[in-house]
This record gives structure tokens, C-alpha cells and sequence, in this order.
């Protein structure tokens, strides 16, 4: 099985301690997103773990314990983008701390296990097709030896990311004027040698030359395995989604770093409305495990393809 490290919250950047704790013990639990008190107990052994893929805007608390992860396969969805702090409100600075991350950890893991996102695009009166391209390009340059793919995609609007970016004066973006960024990102990613990709996204950019991207990729982690995964596609993804089935081990409403574009920070970070903490001893990420809580195991096992084929 596959395992993402994680859609809802950045465990890379604030729970790294508690992640390697788990993954030392073997096992983690995971309150489900709408019934709080079903607990799934997941594996995360490497007999029945075929890859994880990690989320991240900071991955700085893991640099130097990646040895931890050896015996399994990975790779790194790296969030940067070009925003300031009225969007991205606690993300360090990418000049000083993220930039120089992003070549670390490429250094360390290799340019083949780390996906450049610039996602999601919107704009704005201060956040202009002409911003957009000038510091991608800024940012191509820079990342360009340490990547091979970048994956953009639009902003939806939820209704949460609606109200919580009303103060940035959002912009309709009509399909002329989002082909014409896309396009032009494009054209810049091609020029750098990086590949581009989109995410989730409806509309046709393949006449761009942007692929559909599987961000959970089992064709990517059964290459760094030397073998072929027989993995379905995640079901409970949006139509355009191409991820394949994943289990992910975060929960909603733990992120700190405040992006007004998330759909996934309602709460407050480390601390949510009831008392409910962090704590890197437990195998919950949120709390305790407590009364009126039922744990059951997820079935867990390899999609590792075994077949023999005759040649």
C-alpha cells in the first residue's frame, strides 16, 4: 500500500518527530476525517508499505534523518511558490530557508524524487499574470538542476478558501487568461529543461505540453523498486485527479503554517477547539486515544505485481 505523508496537514515540516517515532514503532493511528471516533490502526512496516509520498512547504526537520528512510521508497511533493507573507503567512522565506532546502534535498535524494509545485495559481490585484511569470521564472532558474518535474494547478474555491482569502481581492481567472499563464509557465518550464505537469485539472493543457499529473504515482515508486505496482486509482479524488489508492496518515486542522488558500486549516494548529494537542508520543497525530473510540486494523498489504512474465 501506498502512503501519504500527508494531503491534510504538512508532517514533514512540524510533526517529522513524531512521524520517525512512528514509523520506528511500526504502526500509526488515524481518526477518520468524518466519524472522529473510527481509528483506523495502519502499518507502516516495509513488508506491506510500497512507498511514501511526502507534503511539504519545509522539509528542513527531516534533512537529517532521511537514513531512517532506507529501507523504504519515496519521494517529496515540495510546495514553493512565489507569494508573499499576506498569503503563505507562516512559511519561511524562500530566498533564505525553503530555496536552499529545495537543493538540499535534491543534493541528498536526488533530483528524481523531489516534484516542484507551483500551486495553486490565483490572482489578484498584487498577484498578476506578469508577477506570476516573472517569479517562476526567477524560481525555475534557481530550482531547475535539482528538479525534473513541476505540477501547477488553479485555485478552486471552496467556500472556507473563499471567505479566508477575501481580503486579497481574488480575480476571476476566465479559461483565455488561464491558458495564457499556462501556457507561458510552460513555455518557461520547457526552457529550463523541467517538465510540467497539472494537477486535478478539467481543463485541456496538453496542446501546452502539460501532462496529467498522478501526484501519488505508483509508476513512480515501482521504478525506484525495481518492480511494478498494481495499484487502482484513489476513487475518493476529485474526476480529474489521476492519484493512485493511498492511505493518508495526517489530520485536518494541524497545519501551522496559515495559507489562506488551504483547504485544510480550519483550527488552529498544534491546538484545537476542545483541548485536543499534539503530542509525538502518541500514535494519534491530534490527542488520545479515548472513550467511545473504536480501533480497527486497515487492511494492509503489498501491490507489489509478483507475475511472472514470459518474455
Amino acid at each position: 500500500m501506498i502512503v501519504s505523508v500527508s494531503r491534510r496537514t504538512d508532517i514533514p515540516a512540524f510533526y517529522a518527530d513524531w512521524f520517525f517515532r512512528r514509523l520506528e514503532e511500526g504502526f500509526v493511528l488515524v481518526r477518520h476525517p468524518m466519524n472522529p471516533h473510527r481509528i483506523s490502526r495502519v502499518r507502516l512496516t516495509p513488508d506491506v508499505v510500497d512507498g511514501f509520498v511526502f507534503w511539504t512547504k519545509n522539509p528542513v526537520p527531516m534533512l537529517d534523518r532521511l537514513s531512517r528512510l532506507k529501507d523504504h521508497a519515496y519521494y517529496f511533493q515540495f510546495t514553493l511558490n512565489s507569494y508573499g507573507r499576506d498569503v503563505e503567512r507562516n512559511v519561511p522565506s524562500k530566498r533564505d530557508v525553503l530555496v536552499p532546502a529545495f537543493v538540499e534535498l535534491s543534493r541528498r535524494i536526488g533530483r528524481e524524487r523531489i516534484i516542484w509545485r507551483y500551486d495553486p495559481v490565483f490572482l489578484s490585484e498584487k498577484y498578476t499574470v506578469d508577477y506570476h511569470v516573472r517569479w517562476f521564472e526567477v524560481l525555475a532558474a534557481r530550482l531547475a538542476p535539482c528538479t525534473e518535474t513541476c505540477v501547477i494547478s488553479f485555485l478552486d474555491r471552496y467556500r472556507d478558501t473563499a471567505r479566508n482569502m477575501a481580503p486579497l481581492g481574488l480575480r476571476d481567472v476566465p479559461p483565455q487568461t488561464r491558458d495564457l499563464l499556462a501556457q507561458k509557465l510552460a513555455e518557461i518550464a520547457r526552457a529550463f529543461g523541467i517538465r510540467m505537469e497539472s494537477c486535478a485539472e478539467s481543463a485541456d493543457l496538453e496542446r501546452f505540453g502539460i501532462g496529467h499529473a498522478r501526484c501519488v504515482d505508483a509508476g513512480r515508486l515501482g521504478r525506484m523498486r525495481g518492480a511494478s505496482l498494481n495499484v487502482g486509482k484513489d476513487g475518493n479524488q476529485r474526476a480529474a485527479c489521476g492519484c493512485a489508492q493511498s492511505i493518508d496518515i495526517g489530520a485536518y486542522g494541524s497545519c501551522a503554517h496559515g495559507c489562506r488558500y488551504c483547504y485544510a486549516h480550519a483550527g488552529r494548529a498544534l491546538e484545537r477547539p476542545g483541548g485536543v494537542r499534539h503530542d509525538s508520543s502518541s500514535p494519534l497525530l491530534l490527542g488520545q486515544v479515548g472513550e467511545g473510540d473504536i480501533i480497527t486494523e486497515r487492511p494492509m498489504r503489498s501491490c507489489i505485481d509478483r507475475r511472472l512474465v514470459l518474455a
